[in-house]
């Protein structure tokens, strides 16, 4: 069975930060892994890099980023639907951010209802606080009870869970 994990985090994340996130994309790689990740300058790029070909990248429109990738997410209405539930102030945002919090979605639970969720989240947010899009992926991993490690707060929690250490 297929292990998928999401990458994902601030576009103002931190070098060295980024430089982690792409070495521990490799590791996951040699070992199974899958990532998820939605195509953004920052944290997205340096987990895409990291994966190789072990990478789903879900986009909101065709070309986002510069990526070629085939998942395009903006109109699949259960993963809207989710997208809506999860979002403090849907009706507040323009089209272009709506298919942005879908590709969200996508990036936890996959694209379709037979698909399995992300295991894990591995993400860097300012100060720990889990905003903006990054902020939605977290609101959707914790209502289906999947773990978030943000980098911000040091690896030390993501090695015990990939070790299956007690916290």
């Amino acid at each position: 069975m297929t292990k998928y994990y999401a990458g994902v985090g601030s576009r103002q994340t931190p070098e060295n930060i980024l430089h982690l996130m792409t070495r521990i994309a490799m590791r996951m790689a040699e070992l199974g892994w899958v990532l998820r990740s939605g195509g953004a300058k920052g944290a997205d790029y340096a987990f895409e890099k990291g994966a190789g070909d072990k990478k789903e990248i879900y986009l909101p429109w065709r070309g986002f980023g510069g990526s070629n990738s085939e998942h395009i997410v903006g109109s699949y209405p259960r993963l809207r639907e989710i997208a809506e539930k999860h979002h403090p102030a849907w009706q507040a945002c323009s089209a272009a951010a709506k298919s942005l919090h879908t590709r969200n979605v996508a990036q936890i639970l996959g694209d379709s209802k037979d698909s399995s969720p992300s295991t894990c989240i591995i993400c860097w947010t300012p100060e720990g606080k889990g905003g903006g899009g990054t902020g939605q992926a977290i609101r959707i991993a914790h209502s289906y009870g999947i773990p978030v490690f943000d980098l911000y707060f040091g690896v030390d929690p993501l090695a015990k869970f990939m070790l299956g250490l007690p916290e």
